[in-house]
């Protein structure tokens, strides 16, 4: 009787959604899980006592973060500011940039992203990075007309198969913060002709959804709903990235000075599933391992096998060098001590930055 009842609902429901339009300009997320503890990665717990953090004349920690940066102030693609808050532009690329510190901003950055129904699994403040669960839109469900009449019984019997994840990254600059976010996403999928089982496997990131959080983010932090439309709206020129061979060794080159290229190289990063553990922006360089996207972690996906041959195997790290000469960049790959990267995963790392860069 219970799993009849259950099927009656699943046809009013199907019934009721056919009458009506799914809500595809609302959000209004529910985390996938309870309040887990944050992730810290056991290869991080002694990142402070590396040399290559330490900071001259401060404390020990991630130099992007906590040390001021002395950044020639470049020419933006598109900005737009109102008050002490502006967004930049570049491609399908946004940041904001605002005139606080990171430690003002770190407590109302975090605040945000609880108010909008995620949970935290990595809060890594030394480093500027906090990361949330994978949680679901519910405003993808039938309009409220149907839930109104069905109530939780509605979020217990649908789904939308789908799983969304947002990165955020707090980067230190010469007169405030830049804030980053990055989306991640997954969508669940038959994985035979039955149709009896399903598997979750990753979808490209959503740059909409990125900036409909970044203008959310916006307002909380002080600025108008008005205001914020006004910024998201600012557009820009696309900028292209092309990879190349430069003494046997894969590249992406991209027609921008330093400043824009190290943003948008970390942002692309953040997309396409590697975890920065530190950044060394006076040096050019990102320190990158890759953690497979999967929320349930029952298949390694395509990059967990790229990176790992066996599933109890730590990811292989790399160092992602951004090496500018006046409006000229070049991205390469580099191993975990520093020399040129060479091998069939540089070919397809390059690959993937350029393709999130175009």
């Amino acid at each position: 009787m219970k799993n009849i009842s259950r099927l009656a609902l699943l046809a009013l429901v199907a019934s009721l959604a056919a009458c009506s339009v799914l809500e595809s300009d609302k959000i209004d997320y529910k985390s996938a899980g309870k309040a887990p503890t944050l992730e810290v990665p056991p290869d991080l717990s002694q990142l402070s006592r590396d040399n290559r953090y330490a900071v001259p004349g401060g404390a020990v920690t991630a130099n992007a973060y906590q040390a001021g940066i002395a950044n020639a102030p470049g020419i933006p693609t598109a900005v737009a500011n109102i008050g002490d808050v502006r967004m930049e532009r570049s491609g399908t690329q946004r940041w904001i940039v605002i005139n606080r510190t990171p430690d003002q901003l770190w407590e109302p950055v975090k605040d945000f992203w609880q108010e909008n129904g995620f949970l935290l699994t990595t809060d890594q403040r030394n480093l500027g990075i906090m990361e949330t669960d994978w949680a679901e839109n519910r405003a993808k469900l039938p309009q409220d007309i149907i839930r109104g009449t069905l109530g939780k019984l509605v979020d217990s019997v649908y789904s939308t198969g789908e799983l969304d994840r947002f990165r955020t990254r707090l980067e230190r600059s010469t007169n405030g913060t830049e804030i980053f976010v990055s989306h991640r996403g997954m969508q669940e999928v038959y994985n035979n002709s039955r149709q009896d089982q399903t598997v979750w496997q990753p979808r490209p990131s959503d740059p909409e959804l990125e900036t409909e959080f970044l203008r959310r983010l916006m307002v909380k932090l002080g600025v108008s709903q008005e205001q914020s439309k006004i910024l998201a709206a600012t557009t820009a020129a696309p900028k292209t990235a092309t990879v190349a061979t430069v003494g046997n060794q894969p590249v992406v080159q991209i027609s921008e000075g330093f400043d824009r290229a190290w943003r948008r190289v970390g942002l692309a990063l953040d997309r396409t599933g590697f975890t920065v553990e530190d950044r060394d922006r006076s040096a050019g360089t990102y320190y990158v391992r890759y953690v497979t996207p999967n929320p349930d972690k029952k298949d390694d996906g395509f990059f967990g096998k790229l990176f790992s041959s066996k599933k109890d195997e730590a990811p292989i790290k790399f160092r992602i060098s951004v090496k500018s000469q006046g409006e000229a960049t070049t991205v390469s790959v580099l191993n975990d001590a520093g020399a040129p990267e060479t091998s069939a995963n540089a070919q397809r790392i390059v690959k993937v930055i350029a393709d999130d860069l175009k």
